[in-house]
């Protein structure tokens, strides 16, 4: 089978760009699932909803491969159809509320608890969480992963002013709470 990247131009026709056979852009995608696996683990608080943000994003990229683009960074593509998911799904959370499961809320009286360090983990904990999505990646990608300004600008497909506001808010917002 071979899938044809199309682009279309304002009169509303198509015109073929560069054709692929399946295998090479299944490949491409393969290729690209560590990288998507690690930023849905940055997003979401559980392996398992990791997991499931990593699979429904590979399923809607695959589904929807004719609006990808010949010519442009298949893995910027892919992170911003998983941070839309991540986003689309927040929202839905956010309408329902959460649940709570009992064994969270249970305590184990057999170790003592190391306060002060708990509460450091929580401060820094709601820091990041308090941070938008897109300062968390910045944040991520240049202190984690040790990437530069403009390789995280053309990752995310942003100015390297807004990657460097973006950092420094991210770096503010962790100092105010350690």
């Amino acid at each position: 089978m071979i899938f044809l990247c199309l682009h279309r131009f304002t009169s509303g026709k198509y015109v073929m760009i560069s054709a692929m056979t399946e295998r090479r852009i299944m490949q491409a995608i393969e290729d690209q699932i560590p990288d998507l696996y690690r930023y849905a683990r940055f997003l979401e608080a559980t392996p398992d909803r990791a997991d499931d943000l990593l699979q429904d994003c590979l399923e809607r990229g695959v589904s929807r491969l004719d609006r990808f683009q010949s010519g442009t960074d298949l893995r910027a593509w892919l992170i911003t159809i998983m941070h839309n998911l991540f986003i689309d799904r927040a929202r839905r959370r956010q309408r329902r509320g959460f649940h709570v499961p009992v064994e969270d809320w249970l305590v184990d009286f057999h170790q003592p608890p190391n306060q002060i360090d708990r509460l450091r983990l929580k401060d820094l904990d709601r820091a990041l969480a308090a941070l938008k999505p897109r300062d968390r990646w910045i944040l991520h990608l240049v202190v984690i992963e040790g990437k530069r300004y403009h390789d995280v600008a053309r990752e995310l497909n942003i100015a390297v002013g807004t990657v460097k506001s973006g950092l420094s808010r991210a770096r503010r917002v962790l100092a105010r709470a350690a």
